[in-house]
């Protein structure tokens, strides 16, 4: 029987919320009028986000020293790649009605679509092999096939700049949180996060003892 801590089952419950909320809006016809683009664009901005917090999770150990983010860093990659199978089936099935030859027309067309796809291959294997039994098995390739979760991140963003054209200020702001997530990872800002963490939990010499 599986357990989980109170904070992985909020998780795995706000992971699936939009879910929901999609099939319950798409079951009462209450999207948008143009359902189908709507349902896409739902979907896809929550694959982003949902690889944006995995991508959070070990610098949020690091720097403020909340391990429990550590312990939800995988399921929250697996939700990731859950919704953006989705969003690409909305797209190919419902836009398209699996006519592979439109597809390809529109990949080779569209940069956004092309983009967006690359980031869909590189998650697969990573989804894949997120188990800790693929962990044993490939042992220090396993880190290094899954560091290009990195490259996915970089790829959605662009796919979401692309997608809104005109109005490109939010995906700025997601692009400067993924920026600022991939500098925390780089070993030198690492250990300067991981000290200034250390040094803000040290008493201050001189500091008056409590009483107790």
């Amino acid at each position: 029987m599986l357990k989980f801590t109170k904070f992985q089952l909020a998780v795995h419950l706000a992971a699936l919320a939009p879910l929901a909320v999609l099939v319950a809006a798409w079951l009462t016809d209450n999207l948008s009028v143009n359902p189908i683009q709507d349902a896409t664009f739902r979907t896809g901005k929550t694959a982003m986000v949902l690889l944006v917090a995995s991508l959070a999770c070990t610098p949020a150990n690091t720097v403020f020293g909340f391990r429990p983010a550590i312990r939800v860093r995988r399921a929250l990659g697996v939700y990731a790649f859950l919704y953006a199978v989705i969003h690409f089936g909305i797209f190919i099935g419902l836009d398209y009605g699996f006519d592979l030859r439109l597809v390809a027309l529109e990949l080779a067309e569209k940069r956004y679509i092309l983009v967006g796809a690359a980031a869909l291959l590189i998650l697969l294997p990573l989804a894949v092999t997120s188990t800790k039994g693929w962990q044993r098995r490939l042992g220090k390739a396993w880190k290094t096939l899954h560091r290009w979760v990195y490259l996915a991140g970089v790829l959605v963003i662009f796919h979401y700049v692309w997608v809104q054209k005109s109005d490109i200020r939010e995906p700025i702001v997601w692009g400067a949180i993924l920026g600022v997530l991939l500098l925390l990872r780089v070993p030198a800002i690492r250990k300067r996060a991981a000290n200034w963490r250390a040094s803000i939990g040290k008493p201050r010499r001189g500091s008056p003892r409590q009483a107790g």
